[in-house]
């Protein structure tokens, strides 16, 4: 009889031992199961995918002095035909294929906007800062002007204003109908708007204006707040261009 019980104790023992073996097993399986695809494959982790994440949501050197940003876009055709006709300037010259360019990017209030501001900064933009933005803003001359008059206002250093130019630039995606400057065409006003919508999430109609001088398309303008969220601006959105449509003009 003592021989029997000292046997039962034993067996549960084991049967004790067996089970809190099993559950860290069973955890551990489950994980691996739970990290695997449908197909019951492992799911590795995908660096690029996540530095492209990362750097989608990097924050910015935050400005002072003003209520958001507005990034101005230019089609340079229509600057240069009516600025530069001769193509002297790098920006205008034949074969340079600019269309939307950056014009800048202009600190904003809720009404009105500052401007040539007093700053300890040089009003100088070294060329060795500036040519580093040349596929954004292609010409030294406007990237001087920018700077001295809206630059100046930002509270930010030259260095960290012309970053914070580059990372609105880069959180907007272009419509394809307007990455190119091939050829003249027209098209509605609403229908930019729209189109960089559609490309664009979180930007509304609120956030966007197209401006134009005469029937042809002079700017884009897109609004952002000081973290380059996209954010409404009824005072731009007012100064928007009346017509339907506009015309593209060509690069020279």
């Amino acid at each position: 009889m003592h021989e029997y019980k000292k046997l039962k104790r034993i067996s549960r023992i084991r049967s004790n031992a067996t089970r809190f073996w099993l559950l860290p097993a069973i955890v551990v399986l489950g994980t691996l199961v739970g990290c695997g695809g449908e197909d019951g494959s492992q799911t590795a982790p995908n660096p690029s995918k996540d530095l492209a994440r990362s750097a989608s949501i990097a924050p910015v050197p935050v400005g002072t002095g003003f209520d958001f940003y507005v990034l101005s876009l230019s089609w340079s055709p229509t600057w240069c035909d009516a600025n530069d006709p001769k193509g002297k300037s790098d920006q205008c010259e034949t074969g340079s294929g600019h269309g939307l360019i950056v014009h800048g990017l202009w600190p904003q209030n809720e009404n009105g906007y500052p401007e040539y501001c007093r700053t300890r900064h040089s009003d100088r933009v070294p060329e060795s800062l500036g040519r580093q933005y040349f596929d954004l803003i292609p010409s030294m001359g406007l990237i001087g002007h920018q700077w001295r008059k809206h630059g100046t206002c930002s509270g930010l250093s030259q260095r960290d204003y012309f970053a914070v130019t580059r990372a609105a630039h880069e959180r907007l995606t272009i419509p394809p109908e307007l990455t190119t400057a091939d050829g003249a065409e027209s098209l509605s006003v609403q229908a930019i708007e729209a189109a960089f919508e559609k490309k664009n999430s979180g930007m509304t109609s609120e956030s966007i204006a197209v401006t134009c001088e005469g029937r042809l398309l002079e700017e884009i303008r897109i609004c952002f707040d000081k973290e380059l969220k996209f954010r409404a601006c009824p005072q731009v959105d007012r100064q928007a261009c009346r017509r339907d449509t506009v015309s593209l003009p060509p690069a020279p």
